[in-house]
This record gives structure tokens, C-alpha cells and sequence, in this order.
């Protein structure tokens, strides 16, 4: 597929969804950043605190359910872009993981939980997909940007909320209420994504398509092979290992650092860090959404996530003050906000046209999953041989290894809004332009 093929598609039909359907977006969102993880980190914690396992038996379960997450993505993402029942596929979802976190919060034994994270693991893949689908079936391709920057200020400040009410819950009425949480979490969601009118949601468009109602109507979605040699997928999903290679572990290696230096305010901290950067990443998705409306690109964007990385790599490589890490994580809080939205954003406009746009998310989620193990396994080498400074200087230098290949090899890909706004006249020399920096390797 190349520029001229993006640029001969039917203009797509102007979206006007209902405020209902929108609202219902912006809840959904807000509600399933609790429930697409489970209680996530405070699993662990409840199973050594609680359940008094070893730390063995809690790696092999939580180990277990990070590759089940893993092999999952891709067939997740090509489920969403063949079914119309996405609305069903989240309410069913949120009930099998409610009903998954109530066998663990019961659970004694290693087999069950493991055989109920696995299937979480499963289950939850599908959620992301799914959310980013509505969204773009919803409000079109013009508007998914600053849709996206508003679905990702919901979910932060449902993480946000949702690990304040957990540690609330877990301190003062019990460790299981923490699973209960998630099963209230589960149930709203179920009713927020039925609020979403079915006569609001293009399918077509939800699958990186153009139009449900142009052509033949027939919406068939392009080969595999076809999208999996497009040059700028593949730089793109290259540019997400590595931005994550190099963030992924620089987080447990400050509260590993912190609690070498300074013993007893590790928890405290770190419980810092991971609220300032919800806070920034609130800030940062909606300062996204305004500037793409403005019409800033989105690889200029992107790479001001990919400079930020590595200098907070360098500034971790500094110091191990407590106050100095969170002053520090905030950035983290700079980086994944924009990641968040603008990962979605640049997906969408490869795939647009091609009715693969969840299968793109699957594999950004498995480039996601494949940068991180790569992270934690390599700088946790690093740091037993050599140091906290030389682990934290390792990932800077992958994290700017990212940007210079972002840099020098990633065009611009929000170009048809673009050409919405040019002139008849002008557009076949901008297209001819376009069409020499994009190709198929």
C-alpha cells in the first residue's frame, strides 16, 4: 500500500455521534483503567502479605500471565477488527475478569490462581482493541486524536483513583475488598458500554477503514502480509521495543536504589512517583489532544517522548535522594502521557484503509510487552555487575538509540488531515511528495 493509494480513498463521512454515546466513552474509560489490569500491582503484594507465598510461586504466576499477555495481542487485535459485538466483547470481558478476581481473592493454592491469571491474561487483551475501536468507530478519523487524548485523561484518572481506593480498601477493611473493588469496577463498565448506541458505531471505520458506506460496502480488510511489509509499521513497532527496552525498568530500579539508600521510605516513594506521574500524564494527554488539533505532526510529538527518556535515564544515574526520584519520575509522567495517545493516533494512520487498525494495536501491545521483559532482564544483569549508574545509563542509551531511529527514518503519517485542508489544485504535488518518502521495504 503507498501514499497514492491513501490519498485516492473516499473522503470519509463527517461523524456526529449522540452526547450519550460520547459520555458512555468517557466512562467506559474511566472505569476499565481499573478493570483491564485487575488490582495489577497489589496482586503480589496480597499474595505474600496475605497468602503468605513464596516469592517463586508468586513470580510463576505473574510470569505466567505476562506471556499469555504476550502471545495473545496479535489474535486479540484481528478478533476486534473481524466482530461487530465489540460492545458485547468488553461487558463479557468485564464480567469473566470480575468473576477471575473473586477465585483469587479466595484462592489458597498456586493452580487455580495460576490457571485464573492465565485466563485473565487472555481476556484482558482484548479489552484495549476494543476500547480504541468504539473510539475510532465512534467519532471517525478527523476527530480520533482528540478523542484519544480525552480517553487516555479518563483512564489515568481511573488508575489514579482506582489505586487510591485499593490501598484504602486493602489498609482498612481487608486485602480481598481490593478484589471486590474490581468486580463493582467490572459492572459499571458492563452498563457504561451499553450506553453506546449501536447506530453511532461504523464498523468499518472501527477497523481502520474508510467507510462503511463507500464502495461496495463489502469493507474487506487488506491481506496480513501486505500490512506487515509497510516500511513505516515496521520503524514504528522497532521505535516502541526500544522506547520501552529503555522505560520499563527504570521505575523498580529506583525503588530498588531507594531502598538501598535509604530504608523504610521506599514504599512511601515510590507510592509518590506512581501518583505525580497519573497526575502529569492527566496534563500531558489533554496538552497532546490540544496540539494535534492545532495541527502540530505527530512524529514531532513522538519524539519529544523519545528526548525525554533517556535524559531521565541520565538524572536516575545521579542520585538516589528519595525526593530527587520523584521530582525526577515526573518525567515519567511527561513520556507516557504522550506515548499513550500518540501510539494510538500514529497506528490509526497507518492502517487507515486497510480494516486492520486493532490488529496494529495488537502488535504495538506485543512490541509494549516485548520492550519491558527486554528491560527488566537486562538491566537487572546489569545493576547486580556493574551498578544503579550503569543500569540507569544502559537504558538512556537504548532510549536514545530510539530516537535517533525515530528521528532519521519515521515520515510524518498525519498527513490526511492534512489534505483535507489543501487546495484541489495542490494536492497531486504534495501527494507525489509524500509518495517518495513512503514506501514498502
Amino acid at each position: 500500500m503507498n501514499a497514492g493509494a491513501h490519498d485516492a480513498m473516499p473522503a470519509e463521512v463527517r461523524r456526529a455521534p449522540s452526547a450519550t454515546s460520547l459520555r458512555a466513552l468517557d466512562a467506559l474509560n474511566f472505569l476499565m483503567a481499573d478493570v483491564r489490569d485487575g488490582i495489577g500491582p497489589f496482586l503480589a503484594v496480597f499474595l505474600k502479605g496475605t497468602r503468605h507465598w513464596s516469592s517463586s510461586d508468586i513470580g510463576l504466576a505473574m510470569g505466567a500471565s505476562g506471556l499469555a499477555a504476550a502471545l495473545s495481542q496479535l489474535p486479540a487485535g484481528m478478533l476486534v477488527d473481524a466482530t461487530r459485538a465489540k460492545r458485547a466483547v468488553i461487558a463479557v470481558s468485564a464480567a469473566f475478569i470480575a468473576a477471575g478476581c473473586l477465585v483469587i481473592a479466595h484462592g489458597q493454592t498456586l493452580l487455580p490462581v495460576l490457571l485464573t491469571q492465565t485466563a485473565l491474561a487472555l481476556i484482558s487483551a482484548v479489552v484495549g482493541p476494543c476500547l480504541a475501536a468504539l473510539s475510532l468507530g465512534v467519532v471517525g478519523h478527523r476527530m480520533l486524536a482528540a478523542r484519544v487524548s480525552r480517553n487516555e485523561g479518563f483512564n489515568h484518572g481511573g488508575n489514579l483513583v482506582a489505586a487510591l481506593l485499593a490501598g484504602t480498601f486493602g489498609q482498612y477493611a481487608g486485602a480481598e475488598w481490593m478484589f471486590y473493588l474490581v468486580c463493582l469496577f467490572a459492572a459499571a463498565s458492563a452498563l457504561a458500554v451499553m450506553m453506546i448506541r449501536p447506530s453511532d458505531i461504523d464498523h468499518e471505520l472501527a477497523r481502520g477503514g474508510e467507510s462503511l458506506r463507500a464502495a461496495d460496502g463489502t469493507g474487506r480488510p487488506i491481506p496480513l502480509g501486505e500490512v506487515l511489509r509497510q516500511r513505516d509499521l515496521k520503524i514504528f513497532l522497532a521505535t516502541v521495543v526500544l522506547f520501552h527496552f529503555g522505560n520499563a525498568a527504570m521505575l523498580p530500579l529506583a525503588g530498588q536504589m531507594i531502598a538501598k539508600a535509604a530504608p523504610g521510605r521506599d514504599v512511601v516513594a515510590l507510592g509518590a512517583c506512581v501518583i505525580a506521574a497519573q497526575l502529569v500524564m492527566m496534563a500531558v494527554a489533554a496538552a497532546v489532544g490540544r496540539a494535534l488539533r492545532a495541527g502540530v505532526g505527530r512524529r514531532k510529538i513522538f519524539l519529544v517522548a523519545l528526548a525525554v527518556l533517556p535524559i531521565r535515564g541520565v538524572l536516575f544515574a545521579l542520585t538516589a535522594n528519595p525526593y530527587a526520584v520523584v521530582a525526577i519520575q515526573l518525567l515519567d509522567g511527561v513520556s507516557a502521557g504522550i506515548f499513550g495517545v500518540i501510539a494510538t493516533v500514529i497506528a490509526s494512520d497507518l492502517m487507515r484503509g486497510t480494516g486492520r487498525f486493532s490488529f496494529a494495536q495488537g502488535a504495538t501491545s506485543l512490541a509494549v510487552g516485548t520492550g519491558a521483559g527486554l528491560s527488566n532482564l537486562t538491566s537487572g544483569f546489569i545493576v547486580d555487575r556493574f551498578g544503579f549508574a550503569a543500569g540507569f545509563l544502559s537504558l538512556a542509551a537504548v532510549a536514545a538509540i530510539a530516537f535517533i531511529g525515530f528521528a532519521l527514518l519515521m515520515p510524518e503519517t498525519g498527513r490526511h488531515e492534512e489534505s483535507a485542508t489543501v487546495p484541489p489544485g495542490q494536492r497531486g504535488s504534495r501527494a507525489r511528495g509524500r509518495g517518495v518518502r513512503r514506501s514498502l521495504s
